[in-house]
């Protein structure tokens, strides 16, 4: 069977490819095998092949070959993982899914929901990946929110991660290198870290700096061929005298040794700033205990007492992860000691139980989406909390996931002796949070080991904590420079914002009742102009500030007034010939009266303006009314200030309509409520730039528990364009509701 190219030139399939594709065929047939019947692999080849027939599109975008990848991806996922029947066929049925040639409704009927999900779950997060450049923060936010709803779609995208990672080796796109690149690194490595996939996190490290920094990986990889058969040497001299006591001790073990990463030798070397003759541990000991489970911590601690009585241990490098497992359930017993020659060496100890966790951590429990995973369910919401930091941009988003996922971490008790985990560096106001929200807004210290601490001291291991709170306590702007988890940060942020915005509404009611003193109508746009003036970039920073009396309502009334009489002076001045004024008859049943026609016209003598409290534009309801100096001003129908008029003034009321030739655009405010979703004020902006004689002049924007308030004053030129626009924008997702002010 021939693939071909999408494309103009036709390209066929390269023989390496093909003679590629059949070897891993047969490397993957065994997997398949053991996980569907005879009957169900006559059934999926019958599925595969006119979905094969159809298929024109043989590589993607970047020539990748897409059934290469999709080969490699099952094949590295049964070996690494698991060779899971649903998560297989996800990953088989995915790039025809992406063709368009297939539908997830298809596959939900022909072999079940759960299949048709996980496709969809791939869909959403390759949506968001590097070739759309997952380095700008709203891909990036979509990426992670689309990977923290299913953990079986996390491993996928791993796999598939390290699959791309081994063969864009040489590329010509080297942008795109770098972008694949950087994601691995400050993303799917992070995430195998956290899952426990060392190996695949290892050696997407590994890739990430190959690409990024090659002469540095050079460097490391030469030095460390160069010394391969010393290293050799020495760890087998090492291994032998212990290998003999632990049998004598009646273990029955595996041992090894293995050379650290190099990506981890680039690290230890920016740390410790010294070359890689600095470094005392390039390699580790291995040994593997074939152990009953009711044996496994006495026989590893066995094994660690043979070590220590055979070399000197460094107390301050050992590691106990057997009494307190790691929360992706990582079990090991790790010791550096001092052996021949002087040289630092790190053993590790577990048993076979715990190093099939080790080698493939959470997946090996299967803790997929429906079964009860108290560690991973945490994880879920640790990666929601981070999410949730609404003004953190794509570095800082790296930064919190590296903070809360592939960082150290504390483990601290409660009183009652419930045990909780959190990053190192955590503080006394983050376990706070971290029990619940109403704790952690009302803290004022703790008690720590029968000992009084502020709410900033740093937790230390195997402290003892008791919250102190008060209900007179509440969150201060200082509190964000010391805690380290997101949840804490974003819940202090929400909560001080919580307060800005009942402070501006205080402040906004301030001013109101000032201007109203003054019987002053506050035109919304004029207003957000002098804000804007004054150095505001929010209006709720602006009326939080005038609540706080930090600015006075008297005086910023007057620098209204001014402004607002420097406008009008500027429309006055506007003049119209009164030999241009055009006279109509009214042609209602109601006696004919004189009507003026509005356009860029005026009746001798008499000039206008259009309201400034309702803002009419062409295709209004509208009336005149006869100010004092002579000037109609014209109002909306519906103007909130016009049954005051017309039931004060009935004498002064005029009647006119717009002319039909009346053309260019007026200010109009719209108020818009939706959900605070990713990207939806770019959705709204986009179709309003998109509007020919549309112009967007200012837009105000709050948002508060999920939901947020804006008001757009936008130039258009009648209600017609007006209804038009408004319908397009209540059709973007979120938007809950619009109108004009």
């Amino acid at each position: 069977m021939k693939y071909r190219l999408n494309y103009s030139d036709r390209q066929e399939l390269s023989r390496e490819e093909l003679e590629r594709i059949k070897t891993l065929i047969r490397a993957v047939a065994p997997h398949y095998r053991k996980v569907f019947t005879s009957d169900e692999i006559v059934r999926l080849r019958a599925f595969i092949r006119p979905l094969l027939r159809s298929s024109r599109q043989a590589h993607d975008s970047h020539g990748i070959c897409n059934v290469i990848s999709t080969l490699d991806t099952l094949l590295l996922f049964a070996e690494k993982i698991d060779p899971d029947r649903n998560i297989l066929l996800a990953i088989l049925f995915y790039s025809f899914v992406d063709e368009g040639i297939l539908r997830p409704e298809d596959v939900a009927a022909e072999w079940s929901d759960d299949v048709a999900g996980l496709l969809t779950g791939m869909a959403k997060v390759i949506r968001f990946s590097s070739k759309n450049n997952a380095v700008n923060q709203d891909n990036f936010r979509g990426l992670l929110v689309s990977l923290a709803d299913d953990i079986r779609v996390i491993i996928i995208m791993i796999v598939h991660n390290l699959v791309l990672m081994r063969s864009i080796n040489g590329h010509p796109d080297h942008q795109w290198v770098l972008d694949v690149a950087f994601e691995a690194n400050c993303l799917y490595a992070q995430l195998a870290h956290r899952l426990g996939l060392y190996k695949i996190k290892g050696e997407l490290e590994d890739l990430s700096l190959k690409y990024t920094n090659r002469e540095i990986y050079a460097q490391i990889a030469d030095k460390l061929n160069q010394t391969k058969q010393s290293r050799e040497k020495y760890i087998a001299e090492f291994i032998a005298p212990l290998k003999q006591k632990l049998e004598n001790a009646g273990l029955k073990f595996d041992i090894k040794g293995r050379t650290k990463s190099i990506s981890s030798i680039w690290a230890k070397m920016k740390k410790q700033k010294v070359d890689i003759n600095g470094i005392y541990d390039l390699f580790a000991i291995r040994v593997i205990i074939d152990t009953p489970r009711e044996r496994e911590k006495s026989d590893c601690w066995l094994a660690y007492s043979i070590l220590a009585d055979m070399y000197t241990a460094n107390p301050s490098r050992m590691k106990d992860w057997i009494s307190i497992p790691k929360s992706n359930g990582y079990e090991s017993l790790h010791a550096t000691v001092m052996g021949p020659a002087n040289k630092w060496v790190e053993v590790q100890f577990r048993t076979r139980r715990m190093d099939l966790v080790a080698e493939k951590g959470l997946a090996a429990h299967w803790r997929y989406k429906g079964v009860k995973s108290d560690s991973t369910d945490q994880w879920m919401t640790n990666i929601r909390d981070i999410l949730e930091s609404g003004d953190a941009g794509p570095m800082q988003l790296m930064k919190d996931m590296k903070a809360n996922i592939y960082g150290k971490e504390v483990y601290v008790f409660t009183p009652k002796g419930d045990l909780f985990r959190l990053p190192a560096g955590a503080t006394v106001l983050d376990f706070a949070f971290h029990i619940h929200s109403n704790v952690g807004t009302q803290c004022t210290g703790a008690i720590v080991n029968s000992r009084h601490e502020r709410i900033n001291y740093r937790i230390s291991n195997g402290d003892t904590v008791e919250i102190i709170t008060s209900a007179t306590q509440s969150p201060k702007q200082d509190w964000l420079s010391f805690v380290v988890t997101s949840k804490a940060r974003n819940k202090i942020r929400q909560s001080l914002n919580e307060t800005k915005i009942n402070k501006a509404a205080l402040g906004k009611e301030m001013l109101e009742r000032r201007a109203k003193n003054r019987k002053l109508e506050i035109d919304e746009a004029l207003l957000m102009k002098l804000i804007r003036k004054s150095g505001y970039k929010f209006a709720n920073d602006f009326f939080a500030d005038m609540a706080d009396e930090k600015l006075d309502a008297g005086r910023f009334l007057s620098k209204y007034t001014e402004l607002l009489r420097r406008e009008e002076e500027a429309e006055m001045g506007q003049h119209i010939s009164a030999d241009e004024f055009e006279l109509h008859r009214h042609t209602e049943e109601t006696p004919s009266s004189e009507v003026l026609v509005i356009g860029e016209k005026s009746i001798k003598g008499l000039s206008y303006r259009f309201a400034k409290c309702c803002n009419p534009i062409n295709g209004d309801k509208v009336f005149g009314f006869i100010s004092s100096d002579g000037v109609v001003k014209v109002h909306r129908d519906d103007c909130p200030n016009a049954f005051n008029i017309r039931s004060r003034y009935p004498y002064r009321i005029i009647r006119v309509e717009w002319n039909k030739g009346t053309g260019g655009g007026r200010d109009v405010t719209l108020r818009i409520v939706g959900n605070d979703d990713i990207g939806i004020v770019t959705n709204i902006t986009s179709i309003i730039s998109k509007e020919s004689d549309v112009i967007l002049r200012n837009i105000s924007i709050d948002s508060h528990d999920g939901i947020f308030q804006g008001f757009l004053v936008i130039s258009i030129p009648d209600t017609a364009r007006l209804t038009q626009l408004i319908r397009k924008i209540k059709t973007i997702k979120g938007v809950k509701d619009i109108t004009r002010q």
